[in-house]
């Protein structure tokens, strides 16, 4: 029997690892990796490092990942790594790195055959005078059959899962809590789960599963095209996660064929869902899809898309109490981060977008707005009802009924309707805050940013302070066409009104600045709404309309 030299698998503490919270185990651990690293790349076995219950400290710098090496602990809450930057007080100091600028990282120099598992990550001791996007818990680019499962990763500065181009990996049951504490919410990173793709061709096979994020300075989950000349790639799924209380929910910035299933994204403070520009590279997701979600009680959007040049479906989700639109299809403008996005500006239309089979009810605004040019759309089976909660009038007060808290305004002698001033901008004295939320005598306000413990950048307003609160719109249909709408599907959608405070004024209408061109529109019922079934400011111009009920044959 062939007596094997080098075990397979070491234990953490048996090459030197503390584990005591104390001691830098950075070192030994740096030394420990280096060295089964070697191992793999002599015999392509790979090894794994096994870390025991424990605090263990990473001080100043990262660990240089290296190929065939594993790291495994005992659970989340029993081994954990404590990032902090003592010595080096601008050295971001995530755990493991391995990356195209400081070590070469590409197709033909990459890590395989790596897990990362059972433990957490604390990055609340890295403390950087600026922000730093490698300021994150993982920092790995370029990374074959990878593996990552059941990690706790939190209060990073940057993003906490900051990991790049991974082929045939999965990123399962990883939760992401309060990273990008140092993001301003405008730079890049920032993420709970942040993820470039494109470095590997067309095709990034990758799937994430079952994750958490809640509270993180930008999107819970991103995908992001790295380069502006990349081709986006196809193969990337999200199944079963939940996106909380982050800037976006989960973002799609610049994939093929994103599939997002089952997922819940609740109380993000921009979007639930975004498709935009946003990235680095200034490019939006295409042909992605978007199926059986929970999208929910978001201080601004449910679905946000624009600058793609499609096509994108949304299909068999809740969509519902959201702080303005259910959908909003928008374009970001001419130029996002300096660099020309693809497609191009404001004017760009979009081609091919679906809407169907959702339950849109409870927004703010209208159920579902196109705010940017839009050909071939197709919004059909949607049922579309109650929306328009904005309807309380203009507001103001102040003196001695008035009373601020951190999270709330409170007026004794208010007689607001329930959510009316949902989604809505208080200005209190110079300060400004959303309205997320209100009974007849409160507010019930957005923290200023994800994360945040109040909702007022300059401290909470003294008892009395003066406040006002704008007024609501007049029409806020279940459907609305605001910007040009070329031959449109519009079809089988129940759009209406009946709940017992009744707030949707329209079922169908067009804007100033909307066109409705050559439409096919058919088998709606729009009866129901608190105004009429349409109100169309710009007429419809030609198209097939028949067996809408509230609305005439044609129009």
């Amino acid at each position: 029997m062939t007596r094997i030299a080098e075990p397979l698998v070491a234990d953490a503490r048996a090459h030197g690892l503390a584990g005591d919270g104390t001691t830098d185990d950075r070192p030994a651990l740096a030394a420990l990796v280096d060295s089964l690293g070697a191992a793999y790349a002599a015999d392509g076995r790979p090894r794994t490092i096994v870390c025991p219950a424990g605090a263990y400290a990473i001080h100043d710098e990262g660990i240089r990942w290296r190929s065939g090496v594993s790291l495994i602990g005992a659970g989340p809450g029993a081994t954990r790594f404590l990032l902090a930057n003592p010595s080096r007080p601008a050295g971001p100091t995530p755990l493991a790195v391995f990356t195209t600028r400081e070590h070469g990282a590409g197709r033909d120099n990459h890590l395989a055959d790596c897990t990362f598992a059972h433990f957490e990550i604390d990055g609340s001791g890295v403390s950087l005078p600026a922000y730093d996007v490698a300021a994150k818990g993982l920092f790995l680019q370029y990374v074959l059959r990878g593996r990552f499962h059941d990690l706790y990763i939190h209060d990073t500065g940057a993003t906490g899962f900051g990991c790049d181009f991974l082929q045939d990996s999965v990123v399962d049951a990883v939760r992401a809590v309060r990273c990008g504490r140092l993001n301003n919410g405008e730079e890049e990173g920032g993420a709970g789960i942040g993820i470039g793709i494109g470095g590997w061709g067309d095709t990034e096979r990758l799937a994430v599963t079952a994750c958490t994020t809640v509270g993180n300075g930008t999107s819970g989950i991103f995908f992001e095209l790295q380069k502006w000349h990349w081709t986006p790639p196809r193969g990337i799924r999200v199944v079963g996660c939940h996106a909380e209380g982050n800037r976006f929910g989960i973002s799609d910035w610049g994939a093929d064929g994103l599939v997002v299933s089952a997922c819940t994204m609740t109380a993000n403070h921009q979007a639930g869902f975004d498709v935009s520009a946003l990235g680095t590279s200034s490019v939006a997701g295409r042909g992605g899809i978007a199926t059986g979600c929970v999208i929910d009680g978001n201080v601004w959007d449910g679905v946000a898309i624009g600058n793609t040049p499609g096509p994108y479906t949304v299909e068999g989700s809740r969509i519902s109490r959201n702080g303005r639109y259910g959908y909003w299809q928008h374009n970001l403008g001419p130029s996002v981060r300096g660099v020309p996005p693809l497609p191009g500006d404001a004017d760009h239309s979009c081609a091919d977008i679906t809407v169907t089979g959702n339950d849109i009810w409870g927004n703010a605004l209208d159920g579902v707005f196109v705010d940017s040019p839009v050909v071939d759309a197709c919004i059909a089976g949607n049922r579309v009802r109650g929306n328009g909660r904005q309807v309380s009038p203009a507001s103001t007060g102040g003196g001695a009924s008035v009373v601020y808290e951190r999270l709330s305004v409170r007026d004794a002698s208010a007689g607001w309707v329930p959510d009316g001033h949902a989604g809505k901008m208080i200005a209190a004295g110079s300060q400004r805050a959303v309205v997320v939320a209100n009974t007849a005598t409160e507010l019930v306000l957005a923290p200023v940013r994800p994360g945040a413990a109040t909702a007022w950048p300059e401290g909470t307003p003294r008892e009395g302070t003066a406040y006002r609160l704008p007024d609501a719109p007049p029409v806020r249909a279940g459907i609305t066409l605001g910007a040009r709408t070329d031959t449109p599907t519009i079809r089988d959608n129940r759009v209406w009104d009946r709940g017992g405070h009744r707030t949707q004024t329209h079922g169908l209408r067009t804007t100033a600045h909307g066109t409705c061109m050559s439409p096919r529109v058919h088998d709606n019922d729009l009866e129901g709404n608190t105004v009429a079934a349409t109100a169309f400011t710009t007429p419809p111009a030609g198209g097939v309309w028949y067996r809408n009920l509230g609305l005439d044959p044609s129009p």
